[in-house]
């Protein structure tokens, strides 16, 4: 057997942790043969929900897991960590400006850099979920300067499987024979949901997406605004927001890191746009489509991108520019 590695989880008394905790810790993510420690953070008020958390994972008795350690202290959360998944963030409450949302996050992924650059191994991969997460993960990567930027990315996964899954719906086939949807820019509602350069195997034969689902204004319309706004549906609809499918991107993304994406298959993540090649400005976290190999990341190059995909990465550019710029400003760097 491995030796155990350590994955913290914040916000681990909340819904979307409480969906994802039983597949990493029954060996979805990490592999069946990699026993974990699980180390769960949040909030004083919530420790005692948390133990209920606690009790349910060990009533699970499962094999991989080694130890549960719950606390509500950034010192033990991030000690030696292999893997740090920051699912905890500021919710946008009712009347809250953006801009206050903003700001009160630039506090905790602040605080949670610099604990990562204090305590946690230098080749920790950590993957930001709390929203905004493009600027959240960006904040914490700056505020870690002694890890590697490319060891930093956010969750655009959740976007890439809602995308990949309306193309399999429209046309007829599991949602495994649809293959490299690209999401790019920012995890919110300019995000640019792209299939020219998508795949679907029909009976046995890949054809282009466009050429499969034979309607072009559906995917250049209403296909791009559902994957859009596909989380506030959720949310009107549940009076919650997305938890079940969050967890379930979480896992995708983190596996892949882990073990590397399929040959002549991309995914889509929110990774460091500095040297890309695709006219995306420095120095935002965006989400491109990448290739995973040896638990690192690259962006894949050379995808022709046409007069419509052009406009719609720089909007999602330009957003991700300004959430920078008012971050960076509350930050003081």
């Amino acid at each position: 057997m491995a030796e155990p590695i350590r994955v913290l989880v914040t916000g681990a008394a909340g819904q979307i942790a409480y969906s994802l905790l039983f597949s990493i810790a029954k060996g979805d993510v990490f592999g069946k043969e990699q026993p974990i420690i699980l180390v769960l953070l949040d909030i004083t008020p919530m420790m005692p929900v948390l133990e209920g958390v606690v009790m349910e994972l060990q009533d699970c008795a499962l094999p991989l897991l080694r130890e549960i350690i719950a606390t509500d202290k950034e010192e033990v959360a991030f000690m030696d960590l292999d893997a740090a998944i920051l699912v905890g963030s500021m919710p946008r409450r009712e009347g809250m400006e953006r801009k206050d949302l903003l700001k009160a996050n630039v506090a905790i992924f602040k605080s949670q850099g610099a604990a990562l650059d204090k305590y946690a191994k230098k080749t920790v991969k950590v993957l930001v979920v709390g929203n905004p997460a493009n600027t959240n993960c960006l904040i914490a990567a700056k505020s870690a300067p002694s890890i590697p930027k490319q060891n930093f990315s956010c969750l655009t996964r959740l976007d890439h499987n809602r995308a990949r899954s309306q193309v399999a719906i429209r046309c007829g086939v599991p949602a495994t024979q649809v293959k490299n949807v690209i999401i790019w820019g920012n995890h919110s509602s300019t995000q640019y949901p792209d299939v020219h350069h998508c795949v679907v195997n029909m009976s046995g034969c890949e054809q282009p997406c466009f050429d499969a689902v034979k309607d072009d204004a559906w995917l250049k319309g209403d296909f791009i605004s559902t994957v859009q706004q596909r989380g506030a549906a959720v949310i009107k609809a549940r009076k919650l927001s997305s938890a079940m499918s969050a967890a379930k991107a979480i896992c995708d993304h983190m596996r892949d890191l882990w073990s590397g994406t399929p040959q002549g298959e991309f995914t889509s993540m929110g990774v460091y746009s500095s040297g890309n090649s695709y006219g995306v400005l420095e120095d935002l976290i965006y989400s491109f489509p990448v290739q995973i190999k040896d638990k690192t990341w690259t962006i894949v190059d050379g995808l022709a991108i046409n007069d419509f995909s052009r406009a719609k990465m720089d909007a999602t550019a330009q957003e991700l520019k300004e959430e920078r710029d008012t971050a960076v400003e509350f930050l003081g760097v």
